[in-house]
């Protein structure tokens, strides 16, 4: 029997600070818009166009992304594509298609993430004494 494959890899910036809630049993979600380029030819021209993608993660990894991503941070997402459907105030029926995460990784440097949060990512190092004691 064949076995089908649901398999989401991106790489972009983050179109907004995630959105962290917990569901009523205390489950973490992160929400996130996510923002992907790809070139396009327009007549002898090469363009970029955008691309925009919802991000979900769940439990450890949604804390991880509501401590650390920012908006406009530079990450990979691993996933998978899941359509889900509900129904609206007025009754019509609504259908998202969004990006469940899997893993993800930072792909700002060091010091890109510490200035988006506001905090330094590793101890301050001891400072360097000029007699050394041989």
């Amino acid at each position: 029997m064949a076995r089908g494959l649901n398999k989401v890899l991106l790489i972009g910036r983050l179109g907004a600070d995630p959105e962290i809630r917990y569901t009523s049993d205390g489950t973490a979600v992160a929400n996130f818009s996510m923002a992907t380029n790809r070139p396009i030819k327009r007549g002898d021209q090469w363009e970029e166009e955008t691309d925009w993608h919802r991000i979900v993660a769940w439990r450890r990894l949604a804390e991880v992304c509501g401590e650390y991503l920012r908006k406009g941070s530079n990450v990979f997402v691993e996933g998978q594509l899941r359509t889900r459907s509900w129904e609206d105030r007025d009754g019509n029926k609504r259908w998202t298609t969004e990006v469940v995460a899997k893993d993800m990784m930072m792909l700002d440097s060091k010091g890109d993430r510490a200035s988006e949060t506001g905090t330094d990512l590793e101890p301050p190092q001891p400072p360097i004494e000029d007699d050394v004691p041989f």
